[in-house]
């Protein structure tokens, strides 16, 4: 009877703690490759509730300040991101944003450059000298949401025009202990759908990944480990502790029963 209680004790103890390789992040050599793995560079393209920086420049100041956005008119890129809702071009549920005297523009699923083109052409209308406009189109920044076995969980807009799956865990403030960082999932809405990836942030190799980097509006989820479940702890202190207590709560109970 008692050698089935240590035997159990150390099972228990073995299956229950979180491991240091659980928690470990980045493990392995990167591989060796003849030709360097290149990432998907593909540029992103626009989503409904996307918010955009637009400037114009030219030179007179009097007809430029004509076209631009009455929220904006005193900002610069630092002002926008203060308050990126009022001052910036918001893609609407049609995915038109709206640009004084020029009106409408369509920019769901074009690119920023692309987005830039259009306005370019739509200004040129109303300049003799369409060589002399300057136009710059960026997000203001890259929002993006964080959930699960993290620190800090929430929605996130950091002022970078690549965020990688490190930034963002790192600002949700870290994966707790009980998170599952073999397998932290990127969920994602595009045109075609909603997509589901996953990394292992314990392997090396996720440098190489094509989902490395994130994209706005992609939501982040760490799941939890199964000890968190059983509630026996992350140490291996803890869970002797804890499966201790549970066979000590039994043997009393078998002892109560018997002289019962």
């Amino acid at each position: 009877m008692n050698r089935y209680f240590v035997y159990l004790l150390v099972i228990s103890l073995f299956s229950s703690c979180v491991t240091t390789k659980q928690m470990t992040y980045y493990q392995g050599d990167p591989v060796k490759k003849s030709e360097l793995y290149k990432l998907n560079n593909a540029p992103y393209r626009l989503q409904v509730n996307d918010i955009l920086y637009i400037d114009i420049k030219a030179d007179n100041p009097k007809i430029v300040s004509m076209f631009k956005n009455v929220e904006s008119n005193s900002g610069s890129a630092a002002n926008v991101g203060g308050n990126l809702y009022f001052k910036g071009y918001t893609i609407d549920r049609h995915g038109n944003i709206r640009i004084p005297y020029i009106g409408e523009i369509n920019v769901l699923g074009y690119t920023t450059k692309e987005v830039r083109e259009k306005i370019e052409m739509e200004l040129g209308k109303f300049f003799k000298n369409p060589a002399q406009i300057f136009v710059t189109v960026k997000l203001t920044g890259i929002k993006f949401v964080v959930t699960g076995e993290v620190n800090s969980p929430g929605t996130l807009n950091l002022a970078q025009n690549e965020v990688s799956i490190i930034d963002a865990i790192a600002n949700a403030g870290e994966i707790t202990q009980f998170g599952n960082r073999k397998d932290v999932i990127i969920i994602r809405k595009t045109i075609d759908g909603v997509k589901k990836y996953h990394l292992d942030l314990t392997n090396i190799d996720v440098f190489n990944s094509k989902h490395f980097y994130i994209q706005p509006n992609d939501i982040v989820y760490v799941a939890p480990l199964k000890q968190k479940s059983w509630g026996t702890g992350t140490t291996g202190l803890q869970s002797f502790s804890t499966v201790v207590t549970v066979l000590s709560f039994l043997v009393s109970s078998v002892l109560l029963v018997k002289n019962l």
